[in-house]
């Protein structure tokens, strides 16, 4: 049995998650003797249609119970360190079409939880804990709170807290979390494999994303993390292309960027491939630039690095390799270059984010109001501790929208080769991405948790 298998046969660690969030809350002045209060996702009908739409459960609930029942409670008493769930009770009409809930017993056994209840006590287990000594304080996100939860007994309500405290707690990845992200980079693995394979016979995009989404299932991954990008030729360079049915005719390169969901937690992960089998010399040449930006950004891992140096490094690895294509003019150094932000033309995007229960998870501070084009788009800021997973997803694109507009303003445009450039069009973009844990220096900086094959 290998360690992610027996790791996952354990429980999801809800209640030390409690007690993490409860102990970021204390740290920051906040009462001691509070309750934290979440509620599961509910479930909603289509509009003009007698079907559920597809379920999601809340991130926070689930962060702090394990359990993916929608109509769920959970109330974590902090002072008594009690964690208690509440699901709902029988229904017997729906009995008669989905079968029968889990018990309070079936609930107890599996999830990491001190008590369960069913979800018509909520209320007087609210107002019981409210009404003592201790525990006048409760914690809860204030638009997931349903209208006859009232928190009457409580003298304070504090609303305003609870999600900052679960989004930074949850960017150090316990054990358990790294497991299920590393059983979702192999099943994403799996279906990497099986989407370049289809992709050999293919004759349009639906072809290669139908063979990635069913190795998923077939391998244990009912859902996606998000919408693949199965992008092929021009819409390579397209960032968010999410059409995925085009068909194949003289298109070079397939760029595909696709995650398998585990138990709620994602995978991320970037291939870009020839469609011939064999990359023309301009792919060859992007996809050789990528490589040696990832490979150089690997280098740099550790916890506390700064995440803005790895995003620069990234950058004057691009810079140099753009100048030796001939893509950008040799008269300009590679420090002008890299000052004037020439390559952001080619890679808008950052170089990474968390990676945890959310594709792009918490905890990154971006700064979308960044005046510097570089660090714009940068989803994470600052240093990076031991136990966050992120992902590093250097890339090179030739998209028009972006490009044109640089070519027309004569001080941006003479640092571009334009004839070099022309050739280059019909690469579309290049793309690698992994996820990676990030560790202590002592412990060798970082772990690549993506094992999928790169050419």
């Amino acid at each position: 049995m290998s360690v992610t298998d027996s790791t996952l046969k354990g429980k999801y660690p809800a209640k030390a998650h409690c007690q993490r969030v409860a102990k970021y809350l204390t740290d920051r002045g906040h009462a001691r003797d509070g309750i934290i209060y979440l509620e599961a996702q509910k479930t909603y009908m289509e509009e003009d249609c007698d079907q559920e739409k597809h379920f999601r459960q809340r991130r926070y609930f689930f962060y702090l119970s394990g359990c993916k029942l929608p109509e769920a409670y959970l109330s974590y008493n902090i002072p008594e360190d009690k964690l208690i769930l509440y699901i709902p009770p029988v229904d017997p009409e729906s009995v008669i079409w989905a079968g029968l809930p889990e018990s309070k017993e079936e609930a107890l056994e599996r999830y990491d939880v001190d008590e369960v209840l069913y979800t018509n006590e909520v209320n007087a287990t609210l107002a019981h804990f409210g009404s003592k000594t201790a525990s006048r304080t409760v914690y809860a996100i204030p638009e997931q709170v349903s209208e006859h939860i009232t928190f009457l007994e409580f003298d304070t309500k504090e609303l305003g807290i609870l999600r900052e405290a679960i989004d930074e707690c949850r960017v150090v990845k316990d054990s358990y979390e790294v497991a299920l992200i590393r059983r979702a980079n192999e099943i994403s693995t799996i279906a990497h494999i099986a989407a370049q394979k289809a992709a050999r016979t293919a004759t349009n995009e639906e072809q290669i994303y139908g063979a990635f989404t069913g190795a998923c299932i077939s391998n244990g991954a009912h859902e996606q993390a998000y919408h693949a990008i199965t992008a092929t030729g021009h819409s390579c360079a397209t960032l968010h292309y999410i059409r995925n049915d085009r068909p194949l005719q003289n298109r070079l390169n397939v760029l595909l960027d696709a995650g398998a969901e585990y138990d709620l937690y994602a995978s991320d992960i970037t291939r870009t491939f020839p469609l011939s089998g064999t990359f023309t010399p301009e792919s060859q040449t992007i996809y050789d630039i990528v490589k040696e930006m990832q490979e150089s950004c690997f280098d740099m891992l550790h916890a506390g690095m700064r995440w803005e140096d790895v995003h620069e490094n990234a950058h004057k690895v691009a810079v140099k390799g753009l100048l030796k294509a001939g893509i950008l003019k040799k008269d300009y150094s590679e420090e002008e270059l890299f000052e004037k932000r020439v390559t952001v033309t080619f890679m808008p995007h950052g170089l990474g984010h968390y990676l945890g229960m959310d594709t792009h998870d918490t905890g990154g501070h971006a700064n979308y109001d960044d005046p510097d084009p570089m660090f714009k788009y940068l989803r994470v800021r600052g240093t990076v501790p031991a136990g966050a997973v992120i992902t590093v997803e250097p890339g090179i694109y030739f998209c028009r929208f972006i490009i044109d507009p640089v070519l027309e303003d004569p001080e941006k445009a003479k640092y571009i080769d334009k004839e070099v450039l022309d050739r280059y069009w019909d690469v579309g973009g290049v793309r690698i991405e992994d996820d990676v844990l990030i560790k202590e220096k002592s412990d060798g900086g970082w772990e690549n948790l993506t094992d999928t094959p790169k050419l």
